[in-house]
């Protein structure tokens, strides 16, 4: 039933996706659903660790065997490739938080971190900036994706080519902060 929540999410949007669509999409009475779900919150909770999940699965296979700019570019195609693909269950995990240690998104979250903790130790990220250099990853990278699934990118330039310049400047800006010893701790 969430594989067919995030399918449905997918085709309509998270925001759109409500408990009566789903029933009616899988051909059952709304009720029937609270046999599986406790309600809204928790379809969405489960589509959030479900998309977290299958990122972290499509990122990790992506990057292995790569280090460097390789894993990077790696890491950010396969991404931005998983939120163009999936972008109502990619939208589920967007400011939703885990609840404890018993939450379905505390062990998915850190899965999807994982794939980008490999990346940044190509590069010898610090361990005091790699929460840091994570959070720039996810800016720059979910940003991009974000706006281009909302079509939000009207300009003239080539998107694709957009996108790699993107992965350039953050691996120079990576290799730079290695090479210069810079952190945001100094």
């Amino acid at each position: 039933m969430v594989a067919a929540g995030a399918a449905l999410a997918d085709e309509v949007g998270i925001a759109n996706l409500t408990m009566g669509l789903l029933a009616e999409r899988l051909g059952v009475r709304t009720p029937s659903l609270y046999k599986h779900v406790g309600g809204q919150e928790d379809l969405n909770r489960r589509i959030a660790a479900l998309a977290l999940s299958e990122a972290a699965d499509a990122i990790g296979s992506a990057v292995q065997g790569y280090a460097g700019r390789d894993a990077l570019a790696a890491a950010a195609r396969s991404f931005r490739t998983f939120v163009l693909r999936h972008p109502g269950r990619y939208g589920a995990t967007i400011g939703m938080e885990a609840s404890g240690p018993d939450d379905p998104l505390t062990p998915a979250s850190q899965r999807s971190l994982g794939p980008f903790r490999a990346v940044l130790r190509g590069y010898d990220v610090e361990d005091a900036d790699v929460d840091h250099a994570l959070r720039m990853l996810r800016s720059l990278f979910h940003g991009f994706a974000t706006l281009q699934a909302a079509n939000s990118f009207q300009w003239s330039a080539d998107i694709d080519e957009s996108f790699e310049w993107l992965i350039t400047f953050t691996d120079r800006g990576l290799r730079a902060m290695r090479e210069d010893g810079e952190t945001g701790n100094g």
